[in-house]
């Protein structure tokens, strides 16, 4: 499973930070779209992601900075001549949203759209290879966080006791990898429960949407490896900005973390006051030190294109280059 950021900017884009956009890139091939800020698919052309390979847009909510992005996408993608089916998930005001614009811009696309409402998500399996799920949010309008689980885990052989039992390897183990049994040349029937080791637990990445209470994830962190979450702010900046806008700070996502024993954190959707490198206030570094006095794990300030594999053994790490 891989994380890439297409836009790691809060509310407006930078020089170097477009607005919210993330691919979940799937090992079996295909990937799926969180958000879809303005120049998304601009994005998108600096990486080796395929619009006809994209199998399912999640919005977390809609305000602009995640969504104003989508019709220009779809429109594209029928341009490219895609003709396979596309889901679309997110609150039941996405279906009217992108109606009014597709009536308004007499927008036609050679693909079927198939709507499905993030209050329906209770660990669908939307795509072959996740489970999905949905937690609700604190932000100014309905906003969800999404859960991306394996559906289906691999079972190594126990080599050893294959080897004890002088069962000869090659096309045999295979079979009994796959599940089926095998019966030797002298006899012996070999069932596959009887070879397998235990199944590893697993993987699981949380994306959030925009959110000023990251307690709100408990439940959707419970054996996840992952969580991606903003930091639009850091506390000081919070504090002076007030509770309106309704956004985290590094420090309370990070204290959130550790508390719930979240094994990686990647912090995104910075505010643009903070610059990418220099010293002093308005920084990233001051957003990454803030994080770091509470989290004491693999933490991640995610950059555009950044690209972050996770290992089967829960291990996440950037890939390079992007």
């Amino acid at each position: 499973m891989e994380l890439q950021f297409l836009g790691t900017s809060s509310g407006t884009p930078t020089r170097t930070r477009n607005v919210a956009g993330l691919a979940l890139r799937m090992e079996g091939g295909g990937w799926l779209l969180v958000d879809c800020g303005e120049g998304t698919q601009h994005r998108i052309l600096h990486t080796s992601l395929s619009l006809h390979t994209l199998q399912a847009v999640l919005i977390t909510h809609l305000h602009g900075d995640h969504c104003y992005g989508l019709p220009g996408l779809l429109a594209s993608a029928g341009m490219a001549n895609r003709t396979a089916p596309l889901m679309l998930v997110g609150p039941p005001a996405l279906q009217s949203y992108l109606g009014g614009v597709m009536a308004s811009t007499e927008l036609r696309l050679p693909y079927e759209l198939t709507f499905v409402a993030v209050e329906t998500l209770v660990g669908r399996s939307l795509v072959p290879d996740l489970d999905i799920s949905a937690t609700p949010l604190s932000h100014r309008v309905p906003s969800w966080a999404y859960r991306f689980a394996e559906r289906h885990v691999e079972r190594r052989l126990d080599v050893a006791k294959l080897r004890a039992g002088a069962v000869p390897a090659g096309p045999l183990w295979g079979r009994l990898q796959q599940g089926e049994d095998v019966t030797l040349p002298d006899g012996r029937v070999l069932r596959p429960a009887d070879y397998l080791l235990p199944a590893r637990r697993p993987r699981a990445i949380v994306v959030a949407g925009d959110n000023d209470r990251p307690e709100l994830l408990a439940d959707a962190m419970r054996d996840a490896d992952v969580l991606v979450h903003e930091a639009t702010y850091t506390q000081a900046v919070l504090e002076k900005v007030g509770p309106g806008p309704q956004h985290s700070c590094a420090r309370m996502v990070a204290a959130f973390a550790a508390a719930a024993g979240v094994p990686n954190l990647v912090l995104t959707h910075f505010s643009p006051r903070y610059r990418d490198a220099g010293t002093g206030p308005a920084t990233l570094a001051e957003v990454a030190d803030e994080a770091r006095a509470q989290f004491a794990g693999p933490l991640f300030l995610a950059a555009d294109l950044a690209r972050y594999r996770l290992d089967r053994d829960g291990t996440l790490h950037p890939v390079s280059p992007p």
